[in-house]
């Protein structure tokens, strides 16, 4: 005969997923942050002005997405941690869907754009997808 799993077993998968989430987003911000403080300068000034304007200004919205998504995190774990409800996490937020600046992929003002920024800009948009849509599960469940 098979046991039903335990309440700590069942409660360990999200705690894993979120886990590999929160660890995926870390490592992107630290990787982002060594590119912006080291490489990016090296790149810019290597680029024409218009490929120096992009460059800016997806290198922000990049910003954007990452603080998005760390915040959303961190609120996360302060709801599962039983220190935020989830009510409160949301009140007065905009749903992460909802930032165009953020969910607006670029791709066509990726052109130009040193590969090593383009990798950072595609996976931090990947991840920012990934979350917004965890963000309108979570919103669901309150409605």
């Amino acid at each position: 005969m098979t046991e039903p799993p335990s309440l700590a077993a069942a409660s360990t998968a999200p705690t894993a997923f979120f886990d590999k989430t929160y660890d995926e987003a870390i490592g992107l911000l630290e990787q982002a942050r060594g590119y912006l403080s080291v490489l990016e300068p090296i790149d810019r000034r290597q680029l024409a002005a218009p490929e120096q304007l992009r460059l800016c200004v997806e290198t922000m919205r990049m910003t954007a997405r990452l603080t998005q998504i760390m915040a959303w995190l961190l609120a996360e774990r302060a709801i599962f941690a039983g220190e935020l409800s989830r009510e409160a996490a949301f009140e007065g937020q905009t749903g992460l869907a909802a930032l165009p600046v953020c969910m607006d992929r670029g791709e066509d003002d990726w052109q130009g754009l040193p590969n090593r920024l383009v990798s950072l800009l595609d996976r931090s948009h990947r991840l920012y997808v990934r979350v917004a849509r965890l963000d309108e599960l979570a919103r669901r469940r309150l409605q």
